[in-house]
């Protein structure tokens, strides 16, 4: 099968750019719900034009609704925003919300989806399970080697879509809250403020890792793959995916002219692939941070993937390429933009005296013919052929241009120039109207998609739950005699003996009388755990559930039969009541609100079979980088380091050697303290408190001003002084996200 290059648009000029440029396929948001707010996106009637657009030049065009959707917005918006280009006939949905997911299914069952990047499918498992679910195709997640491309090709036979050039983010996509609980600008509804981008400094104790010259340890550079398109396509990925949709239309078009010279090269002959000096410094020229990397498709992490020198520095570079950098943009202007792209057909043109005026237009397998006036006997000068042919070929700004014109005429008649032009505005406008029949869609009967809230308030006495990371933090929850139960992170035990460790661990909160689970890996990859299937069996024959963290760890327990133990967290978003209703028609035990609802949307949520969290430093970052290994400091021991901001601000970031990952927590622990008599009759069936890098005192003393609170046993949480609180931040309680 034949490769796709997919260009990113921003605005209906930059479509057209990367269309002239040599684009299969291009990526596009609207007005609403795309995760790239920002840009300059088109609205309903420049969209339309750009579907057909798209369409007349052979050329597919992807809608992102890649963005997380509210009640209100999936059930009052949703449909009537998306029907317009549903009839248009767009060729599929980029979607990251199981809710928009299943919405799609129900109400638009023709429309191809494509599960987003932002989705963080890391694995075939997860894959397989969006499959089932109606996806025709994976985004990967960036953060993939070719390897574990190849498996979830291998194993679900699934389009894949894999990002061959841009910009890369250092969280997995969809699991970054750090721009979101920093500003209140959210990456999972396209609002991204990029705090990635700015210095930090590395701590480990007291002791400074990182270098005052490399402090931009979050950045990484650029992704450039040219070199290795042949390895890619290998490895079964079908859809070369570029980034760039917040960049001019002169850089998107000039890096697709780049990508489809080399693909194009390649589909000819592979065996002589290879790819000139000049044309990588022209990728350099168009956009860069301190160079380029690969991706993640040989490398997991490193240094040498991050842009880490001193801005001061970057910024000397970008000076002096300044001139250079504006000579070539102006250049792909003239050649991209300033241009226009027509589409070569051929006509016949049949002009006798005193019989109408025909004229039959032929494109590809599309033939059209119309007629005209009649052909009056000329009196004086007859139309010779050369003037007809003259007049006929202006076309103009239409999206046609004449390869081959034949002229029939006896040349004994005349038509009035304005019949000429009428005829072949009629016909080129009916060869349009034909090329696009194909595409267009009738508008399915709408369902009654209503919300299926519960009528009643379930769990009006919710059960408390405690999360912990490290053994030390478990012996403090042991000691609480009001905790139903124990999330205990698979990381706290040792690598070597994790089973052994995990089950002696497992029967001592049992012998306390408290329920047992296991907490999955933030992130977890294809393969891990694959060959542990037999010790997890043997687990869940005993524990009550396991904390399921993303789609991987959802796929690996609906493969093993176990979907009724697991516990979604809140990074398996259930942001509507359509994906939790989708999350509990899978038969999971429990959904976890998202981090981001506020409480009004909360209040209006579903919160039946639900968790919601009330105490932690919110994981803001799940990174396949090591802040370590930037700083040179890898040791392979998981540790606790801490980031320092430009505000004096430390951010305690957790190094998983195991699994290898890293987690940046919150600055600031979010405590719904004083809201407990609004959460305690919100329906919940459990309320949990997250401890991550707490000591064993400061979780007693959490625990007994949560508790005592809730419990509304506590008199003297009230009466503390504001040295005896620790410092609480709402987190999205009272603003929520725009």
């Amino acid at each position: 099968m034949k490769a796709e290059l997919l260009a990113p648009a921003g605005s209906y000029e930059g479509l057209q750019a990367v269309v002239k440029a040599g684009a299969d396929a291009v990526y596009i948001g609207g007005s609403m719900f795309g995760a790239r707010a920002y840009a300059n996106n088109p609205q309903q009637d420049e969209m339309l034009e750009a579907i057909d657009y798209a369409h007349i030049h052979g050329k597919q065009i992807y809608l992102t609704v890649n963005t997380l959707l509210k009640n209100k917005e999936l059930y009052g918006q949703l449909y009537d925003f998306l029907a317009p280009y549903y009839q248009q006939g767009i060729d599929a949905v980029i979607v990251q919300d199981l809710g928009v997911l299943s919405f799609l299914k129900k109400e638009f069952p023709n429309f191809p989806i494509h599960a987003s990047t932002q989705m963080a499918v890391t694995g075939a498992r997860g894959a397989a399970l969006l499959k089932e679910a109606g996806v025709s195709r994976i985004v990967t997640a960036r953060e993939l080697s070719l390897k574990e491309i190849h498996e979830i090709y291998k194993e679900t036979g699934m389009e894949i879509e894999s990002f061959v050039h841009g910009a890369l983010c250092y969280c997995y996509s969809g699991m970054c809250l750090f721009s979101s609980m920093l500003g209140g600008r959210s990456g999972n509804r396209g609002r991204c403020a990029q705090p990635c981008r700015l210095p930090y400094t590395a701590y480990k104790g007291r002791e400074q890792i990182s270098q005052e010259e490399q402090a931009y340890l979050l950045s990484p550079k650029d992704m450039c793959t040219v070199d290795i398109l042949p390895e890619i396509l290998q490895a079964g990925v079908y859809s070369l995916k570029i980034e760039g949709r917040m960049k001019r239309p002169e850089y998107a078009a000039g890096v697709t002219s780049i990508y489809r010279k080399y693909l194009d090269l390649y589909e000819k002959n592979p065996k002589n692939y290879g790819v000139t000096s000049e044309d990588r410094q022209i990728l350099l020229d168009l956009y860069q941070r301190d160079g380029f990397n690969q991706g993640y498709y040989h490398s997991h992490n490193g240094k040498e993937m991050m842009a880490v020198v001193n801005q001061k520095e970057q910024n000397k570079k970008q000076k002096i390429a300044g001139k250079r950098n504006e000579l070539l943009f102006e250049q792909l202007k003239k050649e991209y933009l300033d241009t226009k792209k027509q589409e070569k057909i051929n006509g016949n043109f049949i002009l006798f005296a005193n019989s109408p005026a025909i004229l039959d237009l032929d494109f590809q397998d599309i033939h059209v013919q119309v007629m005209g006036d009649t052909v009056e006997e000329a009196k004086k000068q007859p139309l010779s052929a050369d003037r007809v042919e003259k007049q006929m070929r202006k076309t103009g700004q239409t999206p046609f241009v004449f390869d081959t014109l034949e002229i029939m005429t006896d040349e004994a008649g005349f038509l009035p120039m304005q019949s000429i032009n009428e005829l072949r505005r009629k016909g080129l406008e009916e060869l349009e109207k034909e090329i696009l029949k194909k595409y267009r869609r009738a508008l399915p009967e709408r369902t009654e998609n209503s919300r299926e809230k519960s009528c009643e308030a379930f769990g009006k006495n919710p059960v408390f739950y405690v999360s912990v990371e490290t053994k030390e933090q478990l012996e403090a929850v042991l000691e609480e005699k009001d905790i139903q139960g124990v999330y205990c992170h698979i990381s706290m035990f040792d690598k070597k003996q994790r089973w052994k460790e995990a089950f002696e661990t497992m029967y001592q909160v049992h012998k306390q009388g408290k329920e047992f689970y296991l907490a999955l890996p933030y992130m977890l990859r294809d393969g891990q755990l694959a060959d542990e299937e037999q010790e997890f069996l043997k687990m869940a024959e005993q524990c009550e559930g396991f904390l399921v963290r993303n789609l991987e760890e959802l796929g690996y327990l609906s493969k093993l039969g176990l979907l009724q133990k697991a516990v979604t967290d809140y990074s398996v978003y259930a942001f509507n009541d359509n994906a939790k209703n989708t999350l509990d028609k899978l038969g999971v035990m429990r959904t976890t609100v998202p981090l981001e609802l506020n409480g009004k949307e909360i209040h209006a949520r579903d919160n039946e079979n639900s968790e919601m969290v009330i105490y932690g430093h919110y994981p803001m970052m799940i990174s396949a980088q090591c802040i370590k290994k930037t700083c040179g400091k890898c040791d392979k021991n998981s540790s606790l380091v801490k980031l320092k901001d430009r505000y004096g601000k430390y951010f305690p970031t957790r190094t998983f050697c195991d699994f290898c990952y890293n987690v940046i927590y919150n600055s600031v622990p979010t405590g719904l303290l004083e809201e407990a008599p609004q959460l305690f009759g919100e329906g919940f069936a459990s309320l949990r408190l997250n401890f991550t890098v707490e000591t064993k005192e400061e979780m007693k003393n959490l625990l007994d001003m949560f508790l005592g609170a809730y419990a509304q046993e506590n008199k003297n949480v009230k009466k503390k002084s504001p040295k005896e609180m620790p410092e609480f931040t709402k987190g999205h309680f009272k603003r929520g996200v725009e």
